[in-house]
């Protein structure tokens, strides 16, 4: 674990240049939402650490969580920046088992109260017999280990609010309603997003503390804009343009999956800015709806997943939202109203306008326009 190290030196061991390293600090700048003059805050603060403590704890969940840790974009950077960390236990990926391994949960637990960070993924089954690690219930092992830690990451849904474990038999609940008097960071999504939760841990080893929470105790970095604002589709919706059904000519165009039960405009997560697979893509894009994964027991809130969102006060977990011109957003209550019914009309009518240029003779000066143009404009139809 390169006891000792520091990490300009873990760097250029690696291969590592000090311009990739920098182009990394820039991305956590701008994830976390500072100006981009903290890059050189960051890349200092991250080389002259000294490595803190980690205990990543499993419990009831897929493993998604793990397995997205694994894939954080800039890997070689991010995983030396994990590695600045002691990772003192975390059992997909330690190469020791049994006794040992959770001697040295045990020891850091002891010997580092109220020093090291907890990262704790999956469910807390609160039933009798379900989830034992070495013989001890994981309802112990998480009070012991998040109840001693200086903070704790609850990544992934299932670790929030239970997720869909709750659901289930086991009495599945989240870190913050098992330990309450803990210090609890909520990642939510399923899964994380390891952009965000390695944001955090750098935030923390830069500044030594975490970074501003919602109500949710949430990263407001992460979770503080809805994603209807920030998605790509969303001039689509402006000129009331939908898919209709799945692989129409609108899904295929890149439509507004809203009517797919798309549950974007009640949701708040920095998924379409920070996207997946190293910034690749992510669901909407892809051409699936939001499932409002990263929103608090979206399981029950926005299921079902492919229904339109209806008009239920509270619905999902990110209320600030309009529930698409029913609910309404501060000062933009007008504008959500027109969105969702002006705008459907508008767009009703820019298709009549379509289909009816489409029959006119080919010579006629309507047929010169780009048909597409003529379903996105239309001023003279604005309220």
């Amino acid at each position: 674990m390169f006891v000792g190290q520091t990490l300009p030196e873990r760097l250029e061991e690696r291969g590592v240049t000090r311009r990739a390293f920098m182009s990394f600090c820039g991305v956590m700048a701008a994830t976390l939402a500072l100006p981009a003059s903290y890059r050189t805050a960051i890349a200092e603060a991250l080389m002259n650490v000294r490595r803190p403590v980690l205990i990543w704890r499993e419990f009831q969940d897929c493993a998604g969580n793990s397995e997205s840790i694994l894939r954080s974009p800039h890997p070689d950077v991010a995983q030396l920046v994990l590695e600045t960390l002691a990772w003192n236990y975390h059992e997909l990926i330690m190469a020791g088992a049994g006794e040992q391994a959770e001697a040295m949960s045990t020891q850091a637990v002891r010997d580092l109260k109220g020093e090291y960070i907890a990262v704790i993924e999956g469910a807390i089954p609160t039933g009798e017999g379900f989830c034992t690690i070495g013989g001890r219930s994981a309802l112990d092992l998480v009070r012991e280990v998040a109840g001693n830690a200086k903070a704790t990451l609850a990544v992934g849904a299932c670790a929030w609010d239970g997720g869909l474990v709750a659901l289930g038999p086991t009495g599945g609940q989240g870190v913050q309603d098992v330990v309450p008097g803990a210090s609890v960071v909520n990642l939510g999504g399923c899964p994380h997003n390891p952009a965000n939760t390695v944001a955090v841990l750098v935030h923390y080893l830069t500044f030594g503390e975490m970074p501003a929470l919602d109500q949710y105790n949430r990263p407001l970095f992460a979770y503080g804009d809805l994603i209807h604002d920030q998605c790509e589709r969303r001039a689509y919706f402006d000129a009331g343009l939908f898919v209709e059904e799945w692989g129409d000519e609108g899904h295929r165009n890149g439509y507004c999956l809203y009517k797919m039960g798309c549950k974007g405009p009640s949701a708040t997560f920095n998924c379409p800015n920070v996207r997946w697979n190293d910034g690749t893509s992510w669901p909407v894009e892809a051409g699936h709806n939001c499932i409002a994964c990263a929103s608090h027991e979206f399981w029950t809130n926005a299921s079902p997943f492919y229904e339109a969102l209806p008009n239920v006060e509270g619905f999902g977990a990110d209320v600030s939202a309009q529930t698409v011109g029913l609910a309404v957003l501060g000062g933009v209550a007008a504008l959500t109203a027109a969105h969702a019914v002006g705008k459907g009309v508008q767009g009703a009518a820019a298709r009549r306008s379509l289909a009816a240029a489409n029959r006119a003779p080919a010579a006629a000066p309507a047929d010169t326009a780009d048909p597409k143009q003529k379903e996105t404009t239309g001023d003279e139809n604005q309220d």
